[in-house]
């Protein structure tokens, strides 16, 4: 996407409108009407070959009538034509369109050979398009309406992006009743060029912007939405409503994980991932954005509700389960305070009930002794009209008495005209008000998910090194193997021998083609032992009776071999290939299951949840895009049910940080192999303080072709990049390594920030800076790969690691350059670490496409200004700040 287009088709001095028209109804007079009526100022050219004038402006018959190079043309007419007039269009100067048309990719085989068509004309021009089949874009405070909804949006701080164009005429009007105002209100349609990455990230530019809401059905380019959500999210909220929740998205898998991996859970892990907030309905998506805007984010979820009436109090309480926040206990302070206060029939609980004949003086009160109470973290104030009731006054008194607190205070006032005042009185004082209780607590759930999955999302992870040295020719030749025979399905043996080279623990394992053999493999590994089928086209051992455990003898072992055989082939009448005989493992816990599938949109998807013969039927599960680290395996297994078992059930404990371990370098395995299709660790089985993989499969993607895919086209989120790790020698003999910057850094950055003396903090940050928070040093230490790279300069080994230096590039959405940054610790100065690594960023930059990097620098850094003028960068000294604005030409 060029970054230019999109800002010319939101800031045009000047609009084509191919299609205008008189006709009563038509999309081409809306479209006028919409122009022209808000008040666009600037200059508007109706085109159409049949009329002389639209609304009494002059009509041309065609775009190179037109007597200047126009901005924007918004084009309105049958599909068919539209390729031909944006190549018209482009011949004449113009580069960005709106197309309303509809009669593309939706209708068929014709419709898509018109917008492969279109799409060509606007690639090979590099033109934005947004588009086809929308209803167009409404920047309000440009009082520019280019679109034909049949109402106009309210200037204000909400970036709005929709995929359906029918539900955007009815958004606009449920705006204009609440009052909602918009900075940018797009439907996008189809897709064809611009999509919600291109405009996230052109949002993320504006800083008027204070949110983005999003209606979803479907994405394209997971790695573009992912990179952009991300980027965003980190200081401020992308809100969606992603339809087809519930819709059956069943397909034909050979892998439990790959039934289990639902659409709409994979969607919820993505979200999850890059800091979205994802709601249920449309009101939620403008609830969401008011809350977060108007309130303080809560530090937990125990809530406190205040109410005048019993019943209401009862739902809020069912509410607040169901909503998995937690009903607050009031501290023995606040309760002795509220029994002064109350009067003596109050409930003495919580909820707080302070009876129907409260007036505003006694909710001003409780709520003044409530929310000062350390065991809550926000306030949900429920009124109920009462014969007494003092419905605007009451309103003036909670919003005073809420005024300066720390904790969300979100309110409900129940009924219609009698409370209206009261909720036009609180939208203007900041406190977002509900007609239900149960609306106001599915608020506070968003906030308080919100801001636990932010923290979770920087949470500083611990290193987990690869323990053991994998060998990788082993892994190529076992699938190559299969590969050549067409046989995408691994034997479980193979399965586990790839997973071994990962050091995922599996149990001891011997194939046995005849009964001798499996007795010899029993002696071999050592009673008990396990004896399974082996066989390539039956997936599901236990589904036809083909397993049989704790065998204790040799004449046991004899008797299972024959009723394996005779067993499986009743059952699927065929005859099995040999038999595995396993050690027995025994088990301390839950059986686990871990897994991975390809999603059609997201890629690679690994699934942790409960375990064994009933997987399918509790589906207790959850998921999580690859590549993990230790934070992110945690986060995995807390949310299931099963955690709860492996964290301490009636004595026994599971060891979770080997758990987590094995998460993580099983999605290393996802990372290095993007062949694998699917895979089955079933059971997963905790013994003692391991866990080992009883039963393994891995199934192979035989179309994949490695030198025609892109690398790491089979993940969402692209994973650290360890082919930028080098070797460097300094002046004085000194070996360094230049390796990118990891989220485990954190610790390390610190002590590289209290190593630099004020003179280089300076230099750095051109102000003194007394600390770094966890905050700054996760904004440092967590990058997005797609778009930023942090190189560290490394001195030692394992835990004596230490940073000396780092040196910091960062693209630009609007443009193909890249600003860098760059500083090395004192001790480490003068020794070539800093032009080793400003050569070394500058040969990154132009691998990644980047076509200028700049920078700042101190004038009287002279060692840096030294070193930059050697590797001839551009000096322009900025008038009265002593700061030199540096830039290169990359060839």
């Amino acid at each position: 996407m060029n970054p230019a287009g999109l800002k010319r088709l939101f800031n045009p001095d000047s609009i084509a409108v191919i299609g205008a028209s008189n006709t009563p109804g038509s999309v081409g007079l809306s479209l006028m009407k919409n122009l022209v009526g808000s008040g666009y100022n600037g200059t508007i050219y109706p085109i159409n070959p049949k009329r002389k004038n639209v609304m009494g402006i002059h009509c041309y018959k065609n775009i190179g009538e037109v007597p200047e190079r126009v901005d924007l043309a918004i084009i309105a007419i049958p599909a068919r034509a539209v390729p031909g007039v944006v190549r018209d269009c482009i011949a004449k100067g113009t580069k960005s369109f709106v197309v309303l048309s509809a009669g593309f990719g939706e209708i068929g085989e014709d419709g898509k050979k018109i917008e492969r068509e279109l799409k060509g004309v606007i690639d090979k021009n590099n033109a934005t398009l947004l588009g086809p089949n929308c209803l167009g874009f409404i920047r309000p405070d440009n009082k520019l309406n280019a679109s034909f909804a049949t109402r106009n949006a309210k200037p204000g701080k909400i970036a709005l992006v929709s995929q359906s164009g029918a539900l955007c005429s009815g958004i606009l009007d449920w705006a204009l009743k609440w009052d909602v105002g918009f900075k940018y209100f797009v439907s996008v349609g189809a897709m064809m060029d611009i999509n919600f990455s291109d405009l996230i990230d052109f949002f993320s530019s504006d800083p008027e912007v204070q949110s983005i809401v999003i209606y979803m059905e479907s994405i394209k380019n997971a790695r573009k939405f992912m990179s952009a959500t991300r980027e965003f999210a980190r200081n401020r909220p992308i809100i969606v409503a992603k339809s087809g929740k519930y819709s059956a998205s069943a397909k034909a898998a050979i892998s439990h994980t790959g039934s289990m991996a639902g659409n709409t859970e994979v969607f919820d892990a993505a979200f999850a991932r890059s800091g979205i907030i994802r709601v249920e309905t449309i009101q939620d998506m403008f609830n969401c954005s008011e809350a977060i805007a108007k309130l303080p984010l809560p530090r937990g979820k125990r809530l406190a509700v205040l109410t005048n009436a019993g019943g209401p109090g009862v739902m809020a309480a069912d509410a607040i389960i169901k909503y998995k926040c937690e009903l607050a206990g009031l501290s023995k302070k606040t309760m002795r305070e509220l029994e002064k206060e109350m009067p003596m029939h109050w409930s003495r609980n919580n909820p707080v009930d302070i009876l129907g004949d409260a007036l505003a003086d006694r909710y001003k009160k409780a709520l003044e002794i409530v929310i000062k109470d350390n065991n809550i973290d926000g306030l949900i104030v429920l009124f109920s009209p009462q014969a007494v009731s003092q419905s605007l006054e009451t309103a003036k008194a909670v919003v005073e008495a809420a005024r300066n607190s720390s904790k969300p205070v979100l309110v409900s006032w129940m009924g219609e005209s009698f409370v209206e005042p009261a909720r036009q009185y609180f939208a203007k004082n900041g406190i977002p008000s509900y007609k239900t209780p149960e609306e106001a607590i599915r608020v506070f759930h968003y906030l308080y998910s919100y801001s636990e999955n932010h923290s979770l999302l920087y949470e500083t992870p611990k290193e987990i090194p690869l323990k053991v040295k994998k060998d990788s020719a082993l892994i190529k030749r076992i699938f190559e193997s299969y590969r050549k025979s067409k046989n995408a399905i691994l034997s479980e043996n193979d399965s586990k021998r790839v997973l071994a080279q990962y050091g995922i623990p599996v149990n001891r394992t011997v194939i046995a083609r005849t009964e001798k053999e499996a007795v010899a493999g029993a002696k071999k590994i050592g009673f008990p032992v396990a004896m399974k089928i082996s066989s390539r086209k039956i997936t599901h051992k236990s589904d036809v009776g083909g397993i049989e455990l704790n065998l204790l003898t040799e004449g046991a072992v004899k008797k299972a071999f024959k009723n394996l055989k005779k067993r499986v082939r009743e059952k699927t009448g065929q005859p099995i290939e040999g038999v595995s005989i396993q050690s027995m493992v025994k088990a301390s816990g839950p059986e686990l299951i871990i897994g991975a599938s390809r999603d059609p949109i997201f890629g690679s998807v690994i699934l942790f949840g409960a375990g064994g013969i009933t997987v399918e039927l509790y589906r207790d599960k959850a998921i999580a895009l690859p590549p993990l680290n230790q934070t992110l395996a945690k986060r995995l297994i807390e949310n299931t049910k099963v955690s709860r078992l492996l964290k301490g059930f009636r004595g026994k404990k599971a060891n979770i940080a080997e758990l987590e371990r094995i998460l993580v370098h099983f999605s290393k395995l996802l990372v290095d192999y993007p062949e694998i299709k699917e895979v089955d660790l079933n059971p997963v089985i905790p013994s003692g303080e391991a866990f080992f993989a009883v039963d393994a499969r891995i199934i192979l993607d035989l179309d994949y072709n490695k030198k025609k895919s892109k690398k790491f086209a089979h993940l969402a989120i692209r994973p650290y990049p360890e082919e930028l790790t080098s070797k460097k020698v300094l002046s004085d003999g000194t070996k360094v390594k230049l390796r990118v910057i990891m989220p485990e850094d954190e610790a390390r950055m610190l002590e590289l920030f209290k190593s630099f003396s004020q003179h280089t903090i300076r230099q750095r940050f051109f102000h003194m800076v007394k600390e770094m928070n966890h905050e700054t040093l996760a904004r440092y230490c967590f990058n997005d790969y797609d778009r930023e790279i942090a190189i560290v300069g490394e001195l030692g080994r394992g835990k004596k690691r230490k940073l000396i230096g780092v040196v910091r590039l960062m693209k630009d959405f609007a443009s193909e350059s890249a600003e860098f940054a760059v500083v090395v610790t004192d001790e480490w100065q003068k020794k070539g670490l800093g032009t080793t690594m400003v050569k070394y960023i500058q040969k990154i930059a132009r691998e990644r496409g980047i076509k200028k990097i700049w920078g700042h620098v101190l004038v009287d850094n002279t060692e840096m200004v030294s070193i930059l003028k050697k590797e001839k960068f551009s000096f322009s000294k900025q008038p009265g700040t002593g700061i030199f604005h540096v830039e290169k030409e990359l060839a």
